[in-house]
């Protein structure tokens, strides 16, 4: 999830108005937490501790998804199944995870090379 959308649901769950969430940030006015919330900015360090602390997370927390998406392992195909599943219905994902399953437990087609004449 991005940060943009982690803040706004825990601002949400919390109660929290942008304007209230600026209060609570030295030196940061609530266009400013407005534009986090939509994700055209990005906090600073001391800014992300200081939400971190208002909306009750660990820093951290607030990262969880940038920390995935930085995940070297993952390759750029991963990324994009992702986020075709993030977009599907729940019923989807699951018929999604069904075929994902069945074609994990057979082996991958060979592939074969035509000899050139």
């Amino acid at each position: 999830m991005p940060l943009a959308t982690t803040l706004r649901l825990l601002a949400k769950a919390r109660g929290l108005s942008p304007t209230d969430l600026a209060t609570a940030i030295p030196r940061v006015g609530a266009a400013t937490v407005s534009a986090w919330l939509r994700g055209e900015k990005m906090p600073g360090r001391d800014q992300l501790d200081a939400l971190a602390r208002t909306l009750g997370v660990p820093a951290g927390a607030l990262f969880a998804e940038l920390a995935q998406t930085l995940d070297p392992a993952r390759t750029a195909g991963e990324h994009e199944l992702l986020a075709a599943y993030r977009a599907m219905t729940t019923r989807q994902q699951g018929a999604l995870l069904e075929i994902a399953r069945g074609l994990a437990d057979r082996p991958a087609p060979r592939r074969t090379t035509r000899a050139k004449k």
